[in-house]
C-alpha cells in the first residue's frame, strides 16, 4: 500500500507530522478529515525523499501578483476553478509561471485541493499555499485571494522604496572606487616614472604613496581577481547555515543599519502573521506558515521557539518577548491586541508603524551617506595630489 507524507493539526491545534497508508491521497485526507483532523498536507512519500535538499525557485512576484488580480477577477465571475486555470495558464506572459500554473490545473483535475497543488510546485510561496488553504475550508476563496493580494502589494512596495532608497549610494560607491584605482594604477605610477627620471629627494610620504601605486600597477590582476574570489567564497559561505546565521547576528549588532534591518524583519513578520490570521488560519499554524516565509533564519530560528510556547497556551506577546529579538514596543501592541481580541488589527497596525520607522530611518541614513562618501573622496583626492605635487614644489625652490 502506498506511503504518505501527512501533516495535519488535532482538536488542540498541536501540529502533527507521521508516515500513512492509504490507496490514494484522498482517501486519507478523507479518513482524517472524519476522524476530526485539520488536513494541512497529504504528499507521496517518495516525492518528499526526491526533493529534500532541491532549493525552492523563486517567482516573479509582480508578475504572479498580476496572476492572482485575473485569478481573483475570474473566481468572482462564478467560473470554475479548473476554467480560471486554463484560461490563465494559456495566457499568463511569464512563460515560467504559466508551466507552474499548468501543472496546478493538472493536479486539481485529477482531483487535488488546490492549495495542495500550489504546494507541490514547491514554487509558490508558503502564505500563498496556506492562505488558499484557509480559503477552501471556509468556502471564501475570493476574500482570502483579496487579502493575499493586499499583503503583496504591500510586501512590493516597501520592497521597491528600500531598492530605490540603496540605488543612489551603491552608484557613488561603485564610481569613487573605480576613481581611486585609476588614481592608484594609472596616475601614480606615472608620477613614479617622472621622478625616478629625474631622480629627485622625495618626502616619506611620497615614497609610499609611489611605491603602493608602483605595486598596486604591477599586481592589479591578480588583485581583482583575489577580490572576485573572495566575493565568491563569502556568498558560498553565506549560503551555509553558519555563516547565514553569524552574519544575521553580525547585521543586527551594527549602530544604525542593525536597529533598521531588524525592524523591517518584524514589520515583515507582522504583515504576513496579520493576513493569515484574517484569513482564518490558527494561530499556531500561522506562527510556522510566517516563520517558513522570512528570509532572516535568526527570525525564524524565534518564531519556531515562540510557537512551542505558544502551543503549550502561552500568549503570543510573551512568547515572542522570551526570544529576544523583537523590540519592545511591537511586544506591547501585540499585548494590547490580545487583550482587546483584537489581534490581526493590531499586527496590521505594529506592519505599518515599523515600515514608516524603517523609510524614515533609512532616508536619514542614506542622506548622510553621500556627504560621508564626498569627505572621504575630497580627502583621498587632496592627499594623493600634496603627495605628489610637493616634490615639484621642493624642484622649483632648488632650481630658483
Amino acid at each position: 500500500m502506498p506511503e504518505f507524507m501527512l501533516k495535519y493539526a488535532d482538536a488542540k491545534g498541536a501540529i502533527h507530522q507521521q508516515v500513512a497508508e492509504a490507496d490514494t491521497e484522498r482517501e486519507l485526507r478523507d479518513r482524517m478529515t472524519q476522524q476530526g483532523f485539520l488536513v494541512y498536507s497529504v504528499k507521496p512519500r517518495g516525492e518528499i525523499a526526491a526533493k529534500l535538499g532541491g532549493r525552492r525557485k523563486k517567482l516573479n512576484l509582480e508578475k504572479f501578483l498580476i496572476f492572482n488580480q485575473q485569478f481573483l477577477t475570474l473566481v468572482r465571475a462564478g467560473l470554475p476553478i479548473l476554467k480560471c486555470l486554463d484560461l490563465l495558464g494559456d495566457r499568463l506572459t511569464d512563460a515560467k509561471l504559466g508551466k507552474y500554473v499548468k501543472a496546478v490545473r493538472g493536479e486539481v483535475k485529477n482531483g487535488a485541493l488546490l492549495s495542495e497543488a500550489f504546494s507541490r510546485q514547491r514554487v509558490f510561496p508558503p502564505i500563498y499555499v496556506t492562505s488558499v488553504m484557509a480559503g477552501e475550508k471556509s468556502g471564501a476563496l475570493g476574500e482570502v485571494l483579496e487579502r493575499y493580494i493586499s499583503y503583496q502589494k504591500m510586501a512590493l512596495a516597501v520592497r521597491k522604496k528600500i531598492v530605490l532608497s540603496l540605488i543612489y549610494p551603491s552608484v557613488l560607491i561603485v564610481l569613487v572606487m573605480a576613481l581611486i584605482l585609476f588614481m592608484v594604477t594609472y596616475v601614480v605610477p606615472n608620477f613614479a616614472q617622472l621622478y625616478e627620471s629625474l631622480q629627485a629627494d622625495l618626502p616619506v610620504v611620497t615614497q609610499w604613496l609611489l611605491a603602493f601605486g608602483t605595486a598596486a600597477k604591477k599586481y592589479v590582476v591578480v588583485g581583482i581577481l583575489a577580490v572576485f574570489g573572495g566575493i565568491i567564497a563569502f556568498r558560498l559561505w553565506m549560503q551555509t547555515e553558519t555563516g547565514a546565521s553569524a552574519l544575521e547576528k553580525f547585521q543586527m549588532k551594527l549602530p544604525v543599519l542593525g536597529d533598521i534591518w531588524t525592524k523591517h524583519q518584524v514589520a515583515q513578520f507582522a504583515r504576513v502573521l496579520s493576513t493569515l490570521l484574517q484569513g482564518g488560519i490558527p494561530l499556531v499554524q500561522a506562527l510556522e506558515t510566517a516563520g517558513d516565509s522570512m528570509g532572516a533564519r535568526v527570525l525564524r530560528s524565534a518564531l519556531e521557539k515562540a510557537r512551542k510556547l505558544v502551543r503549550e497556551g502561552q500568549p503570543l506577546s510573551s512568547s515572542l518577548n522570551s526570544t529576544g529579538v523583537f523590540p519592545g514596543l511591537a511586544i506591547d501592541m501585540m499585548e494590547v491586541g490580545e487583550s482587546t481580541g483584537a489581534l490581526p488589527a493590531m499586527l496590521s497596525s505594529v506592519a505599518e508603524f515599523f515600515e514608516e520607522d524603517v523609510n524614515t530611518r533609512l532616508t536619514a541614513a542614506m542622506s548622510l551617506v553621500e556627504p560621508a562618501i564626498m569627505l572621504f573622496m575630497g580627502g583621498f583626492v587632496a592627499f594623493v595630489l600634496v603627495a605628489l605635487y610637493l616634490p615639484i614644489f621642493s624642484l622649483s625652490e632648488t632650481m630658483r
